[in-house]
């Protein structure tokens, strides 16, 4: 953390009174000052940023003498406010007004705004350290019609100029909006004001929002009227003739959101946007649905307290060389593809790196390495902020191009050349000829060999005023080499090893020492300190300081005489953004799918290329299949298990088992294994071959909200029912403990009813792990049920004091298992003796009792009420097959069934019969 800078601020009483003048903010929303080198927040700002930032209020101020009358406030150093506008941004789904003195008089105004789904202003400060699109979307809804509502939705990556709509019809749970959200991985919605407070289906809409850590922003109701909307997307779309014949303009709800979108984001009063956009539909069922209960089920996204970076699915395949790779990632990752031929080309794309080490490794070290974010970049050039930097940046990257098409010629197996000529060398090619003309501009007006030295200049051949000048800077620079000499010998340094000259971009020209050498000038005369950083200690001379002096004035002056041709070569770098925003599309492709190469190699056990079925056919069948994240973590031996889900035969798996046996992570690593076939990963298998889901639900853990009031049972009843609604045949749910946090008999009640339903109504892929050992009964009525359990070794016991010892496997097996060991589990934690001891009692005495329950009513043992039910059974079977089809009445009927019954003399001398037959 840097030091904090002192509170400075000119005309305290005037700031004071225009500060508490301001109107409230807007909810979530804090208000930060730009002052000359650092910035400051006030008032109830102030407190939250000491809280949030610095973790204590002891740093804040007082502006002002008198406290009655004084505002609170807080500095922060230009780290410090990078650091918060990112926690504020990203993690706490804050806004963010950054307010400028623009006269020096006190003449405050809003400079810069920034939201999560917004930003545009902030991203120099951020530096592009983001995962995903910061996208932005607005919803409005139609009123409901019995259970359906119809939603229509906005949505806009301001980064790449893009206008998405949809509109869709929707259930009472709104589960496909909630999907869109997840699939589209957005960080803001834009919605409608609730005035009254009563609004329900606004209440579920902010609820979704909440659960699927989207910030959220009320918007007045005339933001969402479409009168001005066409004439809006004519000005800023690219076509603006075909604007009136667009299909998506008859989509009334969707623009609507698209009249509240544009507002919000100002991009009509921005004219560097008008003919830049484009508006395409997007098709909600392009992609499997995932609703935020899978995502969290599956750990796709790192979480505010994952620290190994392999803890997500997300972490664990993130080695992008790109940011435009690793944000493409984080999208791929919330939509997965249905399209088996899709699948299928992007994994024979990930073998092609999978087998070929040299073509990864080239990739991965030499080629991707270092490419600036090509979107980002564009974006500099499309609002006018460009400069010649960024022109030479973009030439950097582009005359690396022919390496990448040098070395995807240079694969010869047959196999793989075809595929990624396709994918990538003919597209490459194609954009490598389209810049070339770039190319050539750069080399023929940019001084490149002054880039060495951090200067971005035209060349001086082009104006006699800049070749004067550059003849006085290049004198210049030889007596800077010659002082670089001089102190070299005076301190006995070697140059270039220990002693450097550089050209720092605060300091200008200036010496820097090793900071293991930092020494040798202290002390000493002659010598001025300037800076002490990582990289070393930087200081100055005399006689190196008037010639900085003068070579920054002189600097000033050529930069002032090029100007005219940069802002001419800049004007001419920025026509080729589409070109590059095209590019970046491919790199950004190209990075992940070496990514996933990459992981498929280095993992503990190699991953295997699946097989995908038809959509709509085929089985999954996985072979020692592995949780990736879980084999990951430090000291843990995986122990591999088969997953057989066969239609017809093991559609729905019920898995019991102990406490900690494994069943969560056996049905999690199943779903996490489907979702990375389907974005076109290999997968932890020795074999694999799989059905296409068209989404995952999941239905797994406590879910506590009581936070948000909302119950455990209610949570998970609300989650549960959301899959009833969503599932179809061709849905993997997973469901791990349901009906936990009620009475056992409702919990159990339920837990069956539904699951007897997706069995029967929903016919999908499922899995379920349960304590309640009762519903393993379910495979007597359904023959595609199936019941596994994980496997304990359990010790036999030599005399009455042994204790049992209980041994957790981690295998999956056939069968049902009757216990869940949950003792067992408080002895590994280490609970109290007595406790545990009194635990077993009372858990033996009410086995004791629910067993002889049934027993104690007609004062009978249980295993004579076990061998009197099978004895009464094979009666009934007896009398059916004697009385069928003779056409008897129902006193012949009786009388056979006495016969029989008396001709059973083990059944006449069982207890349990001789009780009932007493009633």
């Amino acid at each position: 953390m840097s030091s904090r800078p002192e509170l400075k601020v000119d005309d305290e009483g005037g700031f004071i009174k225009f500060f508490k003048a301001l109107p409230v903010e807007e909810e979530d929303t804090i208000r930060v000052f730009e002052r000359s080198d650092f910035y400051t927040a006030h008032g109830n700002d102030a407190s939250f940023i000491a809280r949030t930032v610095y973790k204590t209020t002891s740093v804040l101020r007082q502006l002002g003498k008198n406290d009655a009358t004084g505002l609170p406030s807080v500095t922060m150093s230009m780290t410090v406010y990078r650091n918060f506008i990112r926690e504020a941004l990203f993690r706490l789904g804050k806004r963010i007004e950054i307010w400028q003195n623009t006269s020096g008089k006190g003449n405050w105004k809003v400079g810069k705004q920034a939201s999560p789904g917004n930003l545009q202003d902030v991203e120099d400060e951020l530096g592009g350290h983001f995962d995903g699109a910061p996208l932005i979307l607005a919803v409005k809804i139609s009123a409901k019609v019995a259970e359906a509502r119809n939603v229509g939705v906005c949505f806009a990556d301001a980064s790449v100029r893009e206008l998405g709509v949809s509109e869709f019809l929707d259930n009472d749970l709104y589960s496909n909006f909630e999907s869109l959200l997840i699939q589209l991985g957005v960080k803001e919605c834009l919605i409608q004001q609730d005035k009254t407070g009563n609004d329900i289906e606004l209440s579920k809409l902010k609820a979704i929002m909440g659960s699927c850590g989207v910030a959220i922003s009320e918007r007045a109701l005339p933001d969402f009227g479409t009168r001005d909307i066409d004439q809006d997307l004519a000005r800023i779309l690219k076509d603006e003739k075909a604007t009136g014949t667009l299909p998506q303009t008859d989509l009334k709800l969707a623009m609507g959101s698209a009249a509240a979108l544009i507002k919000y984001l100002g991009i009509i009063h921005d004219s560097s946007n008008f003919g830049q956009y484009q508006l395409y539909q997007h098709d909600l069922t392009q992609f499997m649905k995932l609703d935020a209960a899978a995502l969290k089920a599956l750990n796709l996204m790192p979480g505010p307290r994952d620290g190994a970076k392999s803890m997500s699915l997300y972490g664990l395949l993130n080695h992008c060389k790109t940011p435009v790779g690793s944000r493409l990632l984080a999208q791929w990752l919330k939509q997965p593809l249905m399209n088996e031929d899709a699948i299928n080309k992007r994994q024979q794309l990930v073998e092609a790196f999978v087998e070929n080490t040299e073509l990864r490794q080239t990739m991965q070290e030499e080629h991707l390495r270092s490419l600036p974010d090509f979107y980002r970049l564009a974006k500099r050039f499309q609002r006018k902020l460009a400069n010649l930097e960024d022109v030479v940046r973009a030439y950097q990257a582009v005359i690396r191009l022919p390496g990448f098409i040098h070395t995807l010629e240079a694969v010869m197996d047959e196999q793989y050349k075809d595929p990624l000529e396709e994918a990538y060398t003919r597209k490459l090619r194609e954009h490598a000829d389209s810049l070339a003309k770039l190319v050539e501009m750069v080399e023929t007006t940019v001084d490149l060999d002054a880039i060495d030295s951090h200067e971005f200049i035209i060349k001086p051949e082009f104006d006699d005023g800049l070749r004067t000048i550059r003849r006085k800077l290049d004198k210049l620079k030889d007596e800077l080499d010659r002082i670089h000499e001089s102190v070299s010998n005076n301190l006995g340094l070697e140059k270039d090893k220990k002693l450097f000259l550089e050209n720092h971009k605060v300091h200008g020209w200036c010496l820097r020492l090793t900071r293991a050498e930092s020494t040798s000038i202290r002390g000493k005369s002659g010598f001025q300190e300037i800076s002490t950083q990582k990289n070393g200690v930087y200081f100055s001379t005399i006689a190196l300081g008037n010639i900085r002096r003068e070579f920054d004035q002189l600097s000033a002056n050529y930069n002032r005489t090029q100007s005219s041709l940069v802002n001419e070569v800049v004007s001419v770098a920025a026509s080729y953004c589409p070109v590059l925003e095209q590019l970046a599309g491919v790199l950004g492709h190209l990075d992940v799918i070496v990514s996933f190469a990459h992981c498929s190699v280095h993992a503990p056990t190699s991953y295997v290329r699946p097989k995908v079925h038809p959509r709509g056919t085929g089985d999954t069948i996985l072979k020692e299949a592995r949780h990736p994240c879980m084999e990951m973590q430090d000291d843990i031996q995986f122990i591999t298990n088969d997953v057989e889900l066969r239609r017809g035969q093991s559609e729905f798996l019920i898995i019991t088992g102990p406490n900690m046996g494994g069943k969560s992570t056996y049905i999690r690593q199943i779903g996490v294994i489907v979702l990375m076939a389907q974005i076109g990963c290999f997968v932890p298998c020795s074999e694999a071959e799989l059905a296409i889901f068209d989404c995952i639900l999941a239905r797994v853990g406590a879910s506590d909200s009581q936070l948000k009031g909302v119950s455990t049972f209610m949570a998970e009843m609300l989650e549960t029912a959301n899959i009833l609604k969503s599932a179809t045949s061709e849905s993997l749910i997973i469901i791990d403990e349901l009906g936990r946090g009620t009475s056992t008999y409702d919990g159990f009640g339920l837990a069956w009813a539904i699951s007897e339903h997706i069995v029967k109504e929903i016919g999908c892929f499922s899995m379920f792990a349960t304590h309640f050992h009762e519903l393993t009964a379910l495979v007597s009525s359904y023959p595609q049920v199936k019941n596994l359990h994980v496997v304990a070794h359990i010790d036999s016991e030599d005399d009455d004091n042994a204790k049992r010892e209980v041994t957790l496997l981690y295998k999956v097996e056939e069968g049902i298992c009757d216990q869940s060991f949950g003792i067992h589990v408080a002895e590994l934690v280490r609970f109290p003796e007595k406790v545990v001891n009194m635990a077993k009692r009372k858990a033996d005495e009410l086995e004791d009792f629910s067993g002889k329950q049934e027993a104690n009513t007609l004062n009978v043992a249980k295993e004579d009420v076990e061998e009197g039910s099978a004895l009464l059974k094979e009666v009934l079977l007896r009398w059916k097959a004697e009385c069928d089809g003779k056409g008897l009445s129902q006193d012949e009927m009786v009388g056979r069934m006495r016969a029989i019954v008396r001709g059973d003399e083990k059944l006449l001398a069982n207890p349990f019969f001789q009780s009932i037959k007493a009633l």
